[in-house]
């Protein structure tokens, strides 16, 4: 589908990005937000010309072909716009940066995050996993198409201390079969809020519980 029908199907449901809000854990929207969204009452902003988002957006094809370049084992997907629904809960949906097929035929979600490190404390987001609000997208990923495992792959920028500009490249790799009491609690709490939605009723603000 094209980019502006793509935007108005992301009306009827959750989206992956939209995930973290659900439950209170993301940085740039309440759950009482995302509802107003949902409901008609307020229109979500279009921030496709913002520079970070412009650069993460062109990065992506070449990080996706130097991660399957580097790494033969999977067998790498990727169609743009293509929306993939749980099948009993059509609401919850994902429009993925890639799919994997592993050497066991398993299928795996691809997730690409570019991101510049400006604090020296955003380091401590990225060392033992990945930020609340991107593995809370993960799992919804996760729910949306039934996949047995995710690789999120990461792209740091940073300026060391002598002002040099640098990046690392990291991946990281989500089992389904680990997360498995996350992702109960996260689809409980996406159907609780889509109710909501579906009644017009407001919600309370979510709390943080991942």
């Amino acid at each position: 589908m094209s980019r502006e029908a793509w935007l108005k199907e992301r009306l009827n449901g959750i989206g992956a990005s939209e995930a973290a809000a659900v439950i209170g854990v993301s940085p740039y929207i309440s759950n009482e937000e995302l509802w107003e969204i949902k409901t008609g009452r307020k229109i979500p902003d279009d921030i496709g010309d913002k520079p970070y988002v412009k650069f993460g957006t062109e990065a992506e094809k070449h990080i996706r072909a130097l991660f399957a370049l580097e790494n033969p084992q999977y067998q790498v997907g990727y169609e743009e716009f293509k929306i993939i629904r749980n099948p009993d809960y059509p609401f919850i949906f994902a429009t993925l940066d890639g799919w994997l097929t592993d050497e066991h035929s398993r299928n795996g979600v691809w997730e690409c995050k570019t991101t510049e490190i400006l604090r020296p404390n955003q380091w401590a987001e990225w060392t033992d996993g990945v930020p609340n609000h991107y593995y809370v997208q993960i799992l919804h990923q996760l729910l949306a198409t039934g996949f047995d495992f995710a690789v999120l792959t990461a792209r740091i920028r940073y300026t060391d201390r002598a002002g040099a500009k640098k990046s690392v490249t990291q991946d990281y790799h989500i089992e389904r079969q680990s997360v498995t009491d996350d992702l109960d609690y996260l689809l409980k709490e996406e159907v609780k809020f889509w109710e909501l939605v579906k009644a017009d009723t407001r919600p309370p603000l979510m709390l943080p519980q991942i």
